[in-house]
């Protein structure tokens, strides 16, 4: 049996302490996160996954935006502290992927698709998540660390002017990567007797 896919998707874990001792340019990176996304399995072909690349300046504008936003949020001084601790911590990666949902083609396909309609969100979900599995995992392949983070919605319109997002564009995820300043911890699992049923 075959386990290179398996040997990846361990190499493939949350990294925070990332930075920008990164060999391959920002070109190769942004090949590689195209090729990624497209060769990712969408229902129907549909190809509802977009992203934005961040580098440099752009990309600490993003969590510069986050920051400020998370300030109105959290008054608290200390809290607010440990909080912009984080978000600078994101901030010291090497790039952001901003990763998006075309709505307009989740609604196309839902009024062309009648008897599938109450699905194609959740597929679009999907399709959300092989392509951040895949860019993920192609990222470790090359020797660099990412995690992922969620602070869309509280976000969106910041981004979308800051950025000249399309509209109908809807912000599902946060992809910070760079190289790996410190590896991730052990990873707990759950008991398989649990987790699955397998009937022969």
């Amino acid at each position: 049996m075959e386990t290179n896919f398996i040997d990846l998707a361990k190499k493939r874990r949350s990294i925070y302490a990332l930075g920008r001792n990164v060999k391959l340019s920002t070109d190769e990176l942004t090949d590689l996160i195209k090729t990624n996304m497209k060769q990712a399995p969408t229902p129907f072909n549909n190809q509802t996954t977009r992203a934005v690349i961040l580098f440099g300046d752009s990309h600490e504008k993003l969590w510069d935006i986050v920051i400020n936003r998370l300030k109105q949020e959290v008054p608290d001084e200390a809290a607010f502290a440990r909080t912009a601790a984080k978000i600078n911590n994101f901030k010291a990666a090497f790039g952001t992927i901003l990763f998006y949902t075309e709505t307009k083609t989740v609604k196309e396909f839902e009024d062309n698709f009648p008897l599938y309609a109450d699905n194609f969100q959740d597929w679009s979900e999907q399709a959300q998540g092989n392509a951040q599995h895949s860019v993920w995992t192609s990222l470790a392949e090359n020797g660099l660390g990412a995690n992922l983070q969620h602070y869309n919605p509280l976000i969106d319109d910041e981004v979308r002017a800051a950025f000249n997002i399309p509209a109908s564009w809807r912000l599902r995820a946060e992809m910070d990567f760079g190289s790996i300043e410190a590896p991730a911890g052990d990873k707990e699992y759950m008991a398989d007797d649990d987790r699955f049923l397998v009937f022969k």
